[in-house]
């Protein structure tokens, strides 16, 4: 089972790297001309976690706080986030997603998700997608009751 789960763990990340890079290389969407995938990334993960702080925002990216204050002070120019102090604790900014925000970042999944419909149309059949959708509904499941 070891080799298997290695196996599955380097085809998730060679999806992940070839998905990306077919989405980039294939995708005009103007908005992508104005913002960078890091950028967007934010914008993702705030939408799936809400109200963060910079260091759980950099913790998630992967990344030193620096360079997640440049990114926040670019979104928050170009009203896409908002910085907030954390009402039980004044020390900490939160920050979220704008009204602009969701409407980026909506532009930005259609688009996406269009490409990865055409791709693979004809290549996937429903059964298929439907045990797909259950195991990362699963693998879903055991990394959010792991975080809390």
């Amino acid at each position: 089972m070891k080799d298997q789960l290695q196996e599955a763990v380097e085809l998730f990340e060679e999806v992940m790297i070839y998905g990306t890079e077919h989405v980039v290389k294939n995708l005009d969407v103007p908005i992508w001309k104005d913002y960078s995938p890091e950028q967007i990334q934010v914008l993702k993960i705030l939408s799936a976690y809400g109200h963060l702080s910079s260091g759980q925002l950099a913790e998630i990216q992967g990344v030193h706080k620096s360079a997640i204050s440049t990114r926040l002070k670019k979104l928050v120019e170009k009203d896409l986030v908002r910085s907030e102090r954390d009402l039980n604790d004044q020390r900490i900014n939160r920050i979220s997603l704008t009204v602009k925000g969701h409407e980026v970042l909506a532009v930005s999944n259609a688009a996406i998700n269009e490409s990865i419909e055409n791709l693979f149309k004809d290549q996937i059949d429903e059964q298929e997608l439907e045990q797909f959708i259950k195991t990362f509904r699963k693998l879903k499941s055991i990394l959010v009751m792991k975080e809390r």
